[in-house]
């Protein structure tokens, strides 16, 4: 009886998708995953011209997939690659701050899947992964008012899809900071100035190692460069961003 009730389950549970209805979470039509076909390609299989280093979007004449935009040219960040599955805009923001302001813990795997993906389509899976990846904390307090850290939410299934090893406390907040969104660019940099630091018992697990860091959204990127100065500081020899979205100019 038991083996049939087992055999039972296993068979319902595999018929799930077909049995329940559900919608594309973008576009609201029918679909059997959380994001259709059309909306998958539009949004995340479209091939987008990127800066390696920053991953902001290049013209379609640029023809390196090495190509760095002016800015990454003239003052290089501290970090060496982004990568990420879709920019920035409508619908995807919406998804963005569902998971982010609206506690819709679910996406946070879909965001992973989605970023998994975009990993391994870029440059023909000849990317050089991470030893280690971690995701950017959140102050004491505004981790406190929302009650989980998105970014370690999507590294979390992130790192497993990946087979990479997830270090989430790796990098701490020293210091609670101003929210970056309600600055002007001119101030996030000072903003996040030092406002990092690796663990001490987590040392010999950054030092010439290449670390990943995740995180939900990127704008100017200066959170993520302070990460990265923050790694080298304690001798990491390369960083790279998984980023879910990117704004389309800094």
């Amino acid at each position: 009886m038991l083996s049939r009730l087992r055999h039972w389950s296993q068979h319902i549970y595999a018929r799930l998708p077909a049995l329940i209805p559900s919608c594309c979470a973008l576009c609201g039509d029918d679909a059997s995953q959380a994001i259709c076909d059309p909306c998958q390609m539009q949004f995340f299989d479209a091939k987008q011209h990127r800066c390696i280093q920053c991953a902001i979007p290049l013209p379609l004449m640029t023809d390196s997939t090495a190509a760095r935009c002016g800015d990454c040219l003239s003052q290089a960040p501290a970090f060496d690659a982004t990568l990420v599955a879709a920019d920035y805009a409508a619908p995807i923001d919406q998804l963005v701050l569902a998971l982010k302001f609206g506690n819709q813990l679910a996406l946070a795997p879909l965001f992973a899947r989605m970023l998994r993906d975009a990993i391994l389509r870029h440059n023909e899976g000849t990317l050089s992964l991470p030893t280690q990846v971690t995701a950017v904390p959140l102050g004491a307090q505004r981790l406190a008012d929302r009650g989980f850290n998105q970014a370690l939410e999507i590294a979390k299934p992130l790192g497993r899809s990946l087979g990479i090893s997830l270090l989430p406390y790796l990098v701490k907040r020293q210091r609670d900071t101003a929210a970056q969104a309600l600055l002007h660019p001119d101030e996030r940099r000072k903003n996040m100035r030092h406002a990092f630091t690796v663990d001490i018992r987590a040392i010999d697990s950054v030092r010439g190692k290449h670390i990943g860091v995740v995180d939900d959204v990127m704008t100017t990127g200066e959170t993520l460069n302070e990460m990265a100065v923050t790694l080298k500081r304690f001798g990491a020899t390369r960083v790279t961003n998984f980023v879910f979205a990117r704004t389309q100019q800094k």
